[in-house]
């Protein structure tokens, strides 16, 4: 009898149990990936979401990375002039995105920016950051330009010896895969962030809604420009604060104008835009930053994207959010 009603007090336990909220994470991408989810009764447990947001993590990476020689991305970059290479589905939706920011910025944005990082010291076969000599810029210059690819079929083809680098867009992208896996898995509340880009859907088990903060665009400290409540979108916020070097007083950041081949030189100094996707957030935060504080603002303006663009000025900084940014912090 006394072992029947031990049995049924423990049910009734396990019963009573509500939503808890679980976290994990680890190492990723040369940076680090979290995961918050609200785990109802009978939910996956941690350890079960954490492999399977790894294995995720471990595909993306081998399709993906430039510092491995057996990734396929590094393969097409092997391949010389008018050869082609068949891509997995999602490496050609990304391509596909690439290409038309590409477009949309007439050239400054462009996926075809390897050896420029390279060359500035920024990249997987960098020696040192260094402004390079004029020469051996116009050289590697030659070999970038995204009007030298071409899907054809499932196969993507160059005409020149092009390289690629998926930065600007494969946090997002690895994000929306993960963020689709969650909701396979039954988990409809959650925070999936991969190197900063992250998206929020759902709430908290106490019913309020997921609030992310917004840095300040420093390289000492973490400092909060703004916290927003997030629910089904996605957050993404590129800046120039983060990977740089200063030669001779001159700051070189990491964020490139492909058109010529170079650092940006203005001073907007972060982007954050929100996007139900997080690729596009992530691509579109990066082409704003390229564009600079005029050009960014009308480009998002004229694209209804919801944005906020941060700019140096003297003191510190100036903040603008477009009006979709507004309409979006506010559900409408």
């Amino acid at each position: 009898m006394r072992t029947a009603l031990l049995f049924i007090l423990l049910l009734l336990t396990a019963c009573n149990q509500g939503p808890t909220l679980e976290r994990l994470g680890g190492p990723t991408m040369g940076s680090s990936y979290s995961i918050q989810y609200v785990r109802e009764p009978g939910g996956p447990v941690p350890a079960q979401v954490q492999r399977a947001v790894e294995t995720i993590l471990h595909d993306i990476d081998h399709h993906y990375s430039t510092y491995r020689g057996d990734s396929i991305v590094s393969q097409f970059n092997r391949l010389p002039a008018g050869e082609c290479l068949a891509l997995p589905p999602d490496m050609l939706e990304l391509v596909s995105l690439g290409q038309h920011l590409a477009e949309q910025s007439d050239g400054a944005f462009d996926l075809t920016v390897e050896p420029l990082l390279d060359l500035w010291g920024f990249g997987p076969q960098a020696r040192h950051e260094q402004v390079p000599e004029p020469q051996a810029l116009a050289q590697v210059r030659r070999r970038v330009g995204y009007q030298h690819l071409r899907i054809k079929g499932r196969a993507l083809c160059k005409d020149a010896p092009v390289q690629l680098d998926f930065n600007s867009i494969v946090a997002g992208h690895a994000v929306d895969v993960i963020a689709a896996r969650l909701q396979a898995m039954g988990v409809s509340s959650f925070v999936a962030e991969v190197t900063g880009e992250l998206k929020a859907v759902g709430r908290k088990p106490d019913g309020s809604p997921w609030r992310i903060a917004l840095e300040l665009p420093r390289e000492d400290r973490q400092v909060a420009r703004q916290i927003i409540p997030v629910n089904s979108l996605s957050v993404s916020t590129s800046g120039d604060y983060r990977h740089y070097f200063e030669q001779n007083g001159q700051r070189y950041s990491h964020t490139f104008d492909a058109r010529l081949g170079r650092p940006v030189e203005h001073d907007l100094a972060a982007v954050t835009v929100l996007d139900a996707s997080a690729l596009q957030a992530d691509g579109y935060s990066t082409l704003l930053l390229i564009l600079g504080p005029q050009r960014g603002w009308d480009f998002a303006v004229a694209h209804d994207l919801a944005a906020v663009l941060v700019t140096r000025a003297e003191g510190g900084f100036v903040s603008r959010s477009t009006p979709a940014f507004e309409r979006a912090v506010k559900g409408q």
